[in-house]
């Protein structure tokens, strides 16, 4: 569904209308460059395969020109009448970023738990958060620059740190079609987040190698005491006692390359 841009021609507002087609297999594509040949201010880019929803928005940011730009779903969930006041807040109150908040009954419960633990996990609010942003020309320009091959639009912008604003909304009706977001999808998406901005799964395991050292000292000082009082089979303690000091070196070993490779691969 391409949105319609009346609300922003009855106020006189400049734009320009950026499509990305992300590989649809039906007639999208077709709908799309007919809209671009009947209205000049509609441009249009298609993948060669459908790479998902973060690789399409930044596709569309490195078209866009624009001093500000906003990112919206195809599906016309983002209202589009909001447009105006996401303006004026960008231009009067001079925020760089102006993002769209669902109201809580606008997201289902695995979302918002989705939101809740990353937040938690990451030390980046994005609960209720969503794609329907406007964005500053230099934000643009600093999310493009940053070299991420495994992208999370919100989580990036969140991180940049400029100056934002939210602006609550109740997503409309789905206008066609069903959403592609399946419990698979938002899983992928976690992990993604999670470990782009949080060292504590790393973190996590050194923690549990000191866990089980501590437990291993226990085990191994019951074996011992077996043998030693002549109630543990032959050879039982010589295998006890390899596991214990084989798995607590693996833990350690784990937990040290973590602590090497956190500082390299997460964002604080």
């Amino acid at each position: 569904m391409i949105p319609s841009p009346n609300i922003l021609i009855r106020q006189g507002i400049s734009f320009e209308l950026i499509l990305i087609d992300d590989g649809s297999t039906d007639s999208s594509w077709e709908v799309i460059a007919q809209a671009c040949n009947d209205r000049p201010f509609i441009h249009a880019a298609r993948l060669t395969r459908r790479f998902g929803k973060e690789a399409a928005m930044r596709a569309g940011l490195q078209m866009a020109q624009g001093r500000a730009v906003i990112v919206m779903d195809a599906d016309l969930q983002h209202p589009p009448a909001l447009i105006p006041e996401m303006l004026r807040l960008w231009e009067t109150g001079g925020f760089d970023v102006v993002t769209g908040v669902k109201h809580p009954q606008g997201s289902s419960v695995l979302r918002r738990l989705f939101f809740s633990l990353n937040s938690k996990l990451t030390g980046v609010d994005l609960r209720e958060a969503s794609d329907f942003k406007l964005l500053d020309r230099r934000v643009v320009d600093a999310y493009l620059a940053l070299p991420e091959r495994n992208l999370f639009f919100r989580g990036m912008i969140a991180w940049a740190g400029y100056k934002t604003t939210t602006l609550p909304f109740t997503p409309d009706e789905r206008q066609h079609g069903k959403t592609q977001w399946s419990f698979r999808h938002l899983t992928k998406l976690a992990l993604t987040s999670i470990t782009s901005f949080s060292s504590i799964p790393l973190h996590l395991i050194t923690t549990l190698g000191f866990v089980f050292i501590i437990a291993a000292l226990l085990l191994g000082g019951q074996t011992l005491y077996n043998k030693l009082s002549g109630n543990a089979v032959s050879g039982f303690t010589t295998v006890i006692l390899l596991l214990l000091i084989t798995g607590n070196v693996i833990m350690l070993a784990l937990g040290v390359i973590g602590e090497y490779l956190s500082p390299a691969f997460t964002r604080k």
